[in-house]
């Protein structure tokens, strides 16, 4: 007995209904192999979709990634699903890349959105498609006989190495891709699907502790939850926050205010900087400021630089190395520049005003020079200073011209290297 027992009575789902039921499966083993298959069935699925419908125009590449951040893919299915979509998808990269264990109620919850997935695919595609609830009470507790992954996944090119090519499928199918687009678009007009989840307050927890896990952290180790700060401007002087990431040397690097899913996690701004001022009274540190509802994450280095969006927490080392950039890092003020490098006066101007730029607290800075005028040695210059005054520790330089052929290219960057770094 499955839960995915629905997508074998359509023989379209055949490419992936056993996959999905092979998961289901899996976590009777453990709740890595579990994680891992998930992902796999998700994967076979999504490839079934760009198979299989007109309105998918297969990506440049066509990895897992790719294929479900590509906005024709985003076009066609629900925001909450795709959300659902990439839990499982992290969830597998952490089961495959780390040999750290999984707690069941992780599996089970990507377990629960891969049947939401594959119950979209069915309600989309399907003549005839049953609502029905995820029953977890029939999931296996116990080992059972498992012949699927004969030796250690190492990598998800390994499980699909076999698969057959979207773009073939996609040449032999041409009449059951027309009707199964027109079935999709016709549900489109009805479209009463739900993406089914858990309560809000586990799908934010579940979501905050993957991205924790995949940057390395350890819970009841270098993490501590609802760590109680005195010093808050309550009535009780107190606050709890919900993450503290602590260092090496056992002070704050981070701290996280998680807020509700349905709600902005730039609510929780201000929260958020009274925890870090609390911790920073305390430990004398001032830690990294994270606000997030578990689907977008919001970074703050409050001491340096304004708010931004991203796309994961930073790992330990990462945040003490932007801790110890604070105390190390010099003025741009008043900055040396290698006429070696450079020594006209307009890219004297050009390197003042970017280090200007990055002294007031930006990220980012542009330069526009017209060809010829020694974009590329500006450039370097600008690389120079910064790891002089320590406000960087590794840079990457891309130039491409026509007539300046990758050898003249390569020989020019080392006779530059030599004046910057010997």
């Amino acid at each position: 007995m499955s839960n995915f027992e629905f997508l074998k009575e359509n023989r379209i789902f055949h490419s992936f209904s056993e996959a999905a039921c092979e998961a289901e499966r899996g976590i009777g083993l453990d709740t890595v192999t579990c994680s891992i298959l998930c992902r796999r069935a998700l994967e076979l699925g999504v490839k079934w979709l760009y198979a299989n419908d007109n309105d998918l125009k297969v990506p440049y590449q066509s990895n897992l990634s790719a294929l479900v951040h590509d906005i024709t893919f985003k076009n066609i299915v629900d925001e909450k699903l795709l959300k659902q979509i990439e839990y499982i998808i992290k969830l597998g990269n952490y089961a495959v890349h780390n040999n750290k264990k999984i707690a069941r109620e992780e599996a089970v919850l990507a377990l629960r959105y891969l049947y939401n997935f594959m119950s979209w695919i069915a309600y989309c595609y399907s003549d005839y498609f049953e609502e029905k609830e995820f029953d977890e009470e029939i999931l296996p507790h116990h080992c059972i006989l498992y012949h699927s992954l004969p030796q250690p996944v190492t990598s998800f090119e390994q499980l699909g190495k076999n698969d057959e090519k979207i773009e073939e499928v996609r040449r032999k199918n041409k009449t059951q891709r027309d009707e199964l687009t027109k079935k999709r678009e016709h549900k489109k007009e009805i479209y009463h699907f739900e993406a089914k989840g858990i309560s809000e307050e586990e799908t934010r927890k579940r979501y905050i502790d993957v991205e924790l896990k995949l940057a390395g952290w350890e819970f009841k180790e270098d993490i501590r939850e609802e760590l109680t700060l005195s010093g808050m401007p309550n009535n009780t002087k107190t606050g709890k926050a919900d993450y503290v990431l602590f260092g090496k040397n056992a002070l704050p690097l981070a701290v996280i205010e998680a807020k509700r899913t349905s709600i902005d996690p730039r609510v929780g701004r201000t929260q958020a900087k009274l925890y870090a001022d609390c911790l920073e009274q305390q430990y004398h540190q001032r830690p990294v400021i994270y606000y997030t509802n578990g689907f977008e994450i919001y970074m703050w280095d409050d001491v340096d630089y304004p708010p931004r969006k991203v796309s994961g927490f930073y790992t330990q080392d990462e945040l003490q190395r932007l801790i110890n950039r604070r105390k190390n890092k010099k003025n741009l003020e008043h900055i040396f520049v290698d006429d070696k490098i450079t020594d006209r006066e307009y890219q004297l101007e050009a390197i003042k005003r970017v280090c200007d730029a990055f002294e007031e607290g930006h990220r980012k800075a542009l330069l526009v020079m017209a060809t010829g005028t020694g974009k590329t040695r500006t450039a370097i210059s600008i690389v120079d200073v910064l790891t002089r005054e320590r406000m960087g520790k590794k840079c990457a330089i891309f130039s491409r011209q026509k007539g300046f052929s990758k050898t003249s290219q390569k020989q020019f960057y080392k006779t530059i290297a030599r004046h910057v770094f010997l």
